[in-house]
């Protein structure tokens, strides 16, 4: 009897343990997008976005910030702004905007997770290759056990919440230049 107790009792335990856990997601694009950026310009040029240093979410990873998804994110986030005329896909347009993850550092385990995000900015005017921003962008999210309960979607929300402070802070950066 005591035997078939534990071994119910393990059972449980596995069953919560999973549940608890379960498969990563990767960083959703809209939720990176910040919605309340504020610029103090509106610049009359096209924008080309490059992103790199993301890495996709494997099924057994925690949860990343994959490239296209970042290079979207920014998209949403300068045409909701309106900071710049218009988005220009591949090379061609006015400026050219990269972004480069260089540093995400996610908690393993806790009630609370807060996720610290670096990212490198830089700004070049592709007529004469000029750069007229470089800036390292450094970011936090936190998310705790109210806004989730699983680990995995804990983790998720504050990658989110880094990326979104992330951008939001570059794209003030740009909005405060002189082109």
């Amino acid at each position: 009897m005591r035997h078939l107790l534990r071994a119910l009792l393990l059972i449980a335990a596995g069953g919560l343990a999973l549940s608890l856990t379960g498969c990563a997601s990767p960083a959703n694009r809209a939720a990176m997008t910040p919605t309340d950026v504020v610029v103090g310009k509106h610049f009359p040029y096209s924008l080309g976005v490059r992103t790199d240093g993301g890495a996709d979410t494997g099924a057994m990873d925690s949860s990343n910030i994959a490239d296209a998804d970042l290079k979207a994110a920014i998209e949403d986030a300068v045409r909701n702004s309106k900071l710049f005329t218009s988005i220009i896909q591949g090379s061609g347009g006015d400026y050219e905007l990269s972004v480069r993850v260089t540093s995400l550092s996610k908690p393993l385990f806790g009630g609370t997770f807060t996720v610290q995000l670096e990212a490198a900015w830089s700004l070049t005017k592709v007529a004469d290759r000029s750069v007229v921003l470089r800036k390292a962008v450094q970011s936090s999210g936190t998310a705790t056990m109210g806004d989730a309960f699983a680990a995995v979607t804990r983790l998720r929300l504050a990658v989110e919440a880094a990326a979104r402070s992330n951008i939001s802070q570059g794209l003030t950066a740009v909005g405060e230049l002189k082109l």
